[in-house]
This record gives C-alpha cells, structure tokens and sequence, in this order.
C-alpha cells in the first residue's frame, strides 16, 4: 500500500492535472467509479489504478493507497475512492460523416464535456474543438461529459479542417436572421458554436455557408452557454432527419 504522499508515483498522477503534462504524456486521470468504468468499457488503456480501501470497495484491481495518498491524488474535494491513469485516444477526425459538432474557443472544461455529452446523445460523428482553451481530459470536462469523451471521437481541428468536412458549416450565433427552426437541418451539417461571452470569432462566421440563431424571451438576460445552445440545434437537426 502507498502511504507516502510523496511517493513518485503519486507526484507522476499530480502532474497529471496541468494541460501540459497531460498533453506531453499523452495521459488524464479518469477519477471515480463510474469514470474508470466507463473508461475500462470504451476500450482505453488503463496504465495504473490507484484505490483507498478505507473508501471503496473496488473489484477491479490495481494499487492500494491510504485515504490520505487518495486525498492528495484526487482532483475533486471529496473522492470516491478510486481513479486511474488513463491513456489519452488518439481518433481521427470521421472524413464520411452527416453530423459534426464544433465547439469554437470554449474557455470552461465544464461546458466542453458537457458539448461532448451532447454530441454523443444525439450521435454526432465527432466534436469539433477549434482554437482550444478548454481540454477535453481535464477532469471537469470528463466528469461533465459522463464518459462521452471516451467514445466520441474528440478531435482538435482548424478552421481549414472543418470546412473541409462533409457538408455545410452552420455558425449558431445571436444575430443571425434566421431561426435555427425554420432551417433545414437535414443535410450534412457541421454545426458551430462559440464561447458564451463572446460567440464565434469573425473568420468562423464569415466562412459558414448558413448563420441560425435560437429566439430567446425579451426577457431573457444573457445568451444560452454554448452546451446548451448546441443541444437546441443539434436535437433540432436530429429530429428533421428522424421526420425527413
């Protein structure tokens, strides 16, 4: 059993938690039973498991450590009692698919899993992640995702690269004329949204072949964030495409 916090095995997992190492390694730490376990059913390469005993019952293998080494390795506040050192998928971009979805300088990793979870609920080929600010295996954002990183292809791409995807490119913007119900959703489409504070960059606006926007109330405070603005449109498109 690990009891040392500064064992090196568990100063290799807290690097883990800047972008840049994830990156450089080509690894996340999936944290929590439900994330490992959905990590292991995707597929992923497990390198390492670390379990606290005094936490959780775990059946499926891997090193024990004392509740405190799990305190100090887990990102969250109050772990679970489990996580592992998980292989980043390394999937390319699907050249042959109808639906994509482009998620354009998201800054919170919260929101970007959150996209992805979207995306894989409405069987999106891929999420799009252009001009990233946001990593898709930051904890936050796979815990938001509820493990829909793991299979959906999550691919960094330009703007070149998605307008050269099948299909039109659909900028979802507040002040486009267009209702994203009255268009027709039913073709290959890569739909795009950006950050909530600041919308699309001027380039993805001026390269999509079609603008929609979603009405809000007059009363209405603030524009959607980007998760929920993409949901809107991306189930709008899918129900078309069921009705077509």
């Amino acid at each position: 059993m690990i009891t040392s916090v500064d064992n090196p095995r568990v100063k290799d997992v807290l690097r883990l938690r800047k972008g840049r190492e994830r990156r450089r390694a080509g690894l996340f730490v999936a944290e929590g039973p439900r994330e490992v376990e959905r990590a292991v059913a995707a597929g992923l390469n497990v390198v390492a498991t670390y379990f606290a005993p005094a936490l959780i019952e775990w059946p499926g293998g891997g090193e024990e450590v004392s509740e405190r080494v799990l305190a100090r390795m887990a990102y969250r506040a109050e772990p679970e009692g489990v996580l592992a050192v998980v292989e980043a998928p390394r999937r390319p971009l699907p050249k042959d698919g109808t639906l994509y979805v482009a998620a354009v300088g998201i800054e919170k990793p919260g929101n970007l899993g959150a996209l992805a979870r979207t995306a894989a609920a409405a069987g999106a080929d891929a999420l799009v992640v252009a001009d990233a600010k946001a990593d898709p295996w930051n904890p936050n954002a796979i815990r938001a995702s509820t493990g829909a990183v793991f299979t959906l292809p999550v691919v960094e791409a330009t703007l070149e690269e998605t307008r050269a995807l099948p299909g039109e490119l659909l900028a979802a913007t507040t002040d486009a004329a267009t209702s994203y119900t009255d268009a027709d959703l039913t073709s290959p489409l890569t739909i795009a949204v950006g950050a909530e504070d600041r919308g699309l960059p001027a380039d993805w606006l001026e390269a999509a072949d079609r603008r929609v926007t979603i009405p809000l109330a007059p009363s209405a405070t603030d524009s959607l964030n980007a998760a929920t603005a993409a949901a809107i449109v991306i189930f709008e498109a899918r129900r078309q495409r069921a009705h077509a």
